[in-house]
């Protein structure tokens, strides 16, 4: 079974979900191996929409996805920080944040594929007032909503990965690592799929990226692997296999590293620079994504936002 989200969130569903002890889900299985013939197909990555009520954010996430309803693809997958913020909010903030998140998504009309960003987890930060021991701390809220924080599925003879890279430390900070029961889940799932069988993941904090020339050296985003506790361990994992590209977001900028062989991709975002205009030279929109002949192409679609409260990236 694969969990995919339909466009739009249903509301009284939802508090239910909040509502309720919305328990970390199990362990997703490995999902059955493609029987079909590769073929090709365009799909979106469209991450970090970062939607929140302040400047001019839902407006902006509404414009994105109503310019993604134009491009022609079979689905998209949402790479990410769905919302800013929910790790040191209330509850009801963070509710009313999905909620309209969720109202946004409408406009979308795809199937879509979620993916946990950071901000996407509730409660995390100690200022919040949340314990852990509340149901819906942590990625509790977010499975409530969406599913498991990690699956996979198959699409026209194409495999197809959705990490979580999402860690929490005993500060109760947010620290990109691919934890042991999932690593040996996604060994288990590409073990799973028949030889050569063409594979794309999604993550949302980057394995690897390349290092913008204009980040300061104090920048967190400079550092090669922002930190990934066990990235190349992950890294390694995917050797070995027909990986057509790694799809990555957090960074809200478009650059690309190859890393044998592999094409670790991340994209830039919905929200820009946090909506404050672009980030360095990558401005606000999405990736469209086209898969044929055994290889990944991509390009990236802008859609006019102008932000109300410019400052330097």
């Amino acid at each position: 079974m694969v969990i995919v989200s339909t466009p739009g969130l249903d509301r009284r569903r939802f508090l239910q979900l909040l509502g309720g002890a919305a328990g970390a889900l199990a362990v997703p299985p490995a999902f059955a191996v493609p029987t079909a013939e590769p073929e090709p197909f365009t799909f979106l990555f469209i991450t970090d929409t970062h939607t929140e009520y302040e400047l001019d954010a839902a407006h902006g996430t509404r414009m994105a996805f109503a310019h993604a309803r134009t491009i022609p693809a079979d689905f998209a997958i949402q790479g990410g920080d769905h919302v800013f913020d929910a790790l040191g909010v209330s509850p009801a903030r963070a509710t009313k944040l999905f909620d309209l998140y969720g109202k946004t998504e409408q406009d979308l009309g795809l199937k879509l594929y979620h993916t946990l960003g950071n901000h996407d987890c509730f409660g995390v930060y100690v200022h919040s007032g949340i314990g852990p021991a509340d149901p819906r701390y942590g990625k509790k809220m977010f499975e409530a909503l969406f599913g498991p924080t990690y699956y996979s599925f198959d699409h026209k003879g194409h495999h197809f990965v959705v990490l979580d890279s999402i860690g929490f430390t005993p500060e109760r900070r947010y620290r990109a690592e691919i934890d042991s029961v999932q690593l040996a889940w996604l060994a288990h799932d590409l073990a799973s799929q028949p030889l050569g069988t063409p594979i794309i993941v999604a993550i949302h904090i980057p394995l690897t990226h390349s290092r913008h020339p204009d980040l300061k050296p104090t920048d967190p985003l400079a550092h090669e692997i922002h930190g990934f506790i066990n990235g190349p361990e992950t890294m390694r994992l995917l050797e070995g296999y027909n990986v057509l590209g790694v799809l990555q977001g957090h960074v809200h900028i478009n650059k690309e590293v190859v890393v044998n062989g592999i094409r670790y991709l991340t994209c830039g975002a919905v929200c820009g620079n946090w909506w404050h205009g672009p980030r360095f030279d990558t401005p606000e929109g999405f990736t469209v994504v086209t898969v044929a002949n055994g290889k990944l192409s991509t390009r990236y679609e802008t859609y006019g936002f102008h932000t109300i409260d410019p400052e330097p990236s």
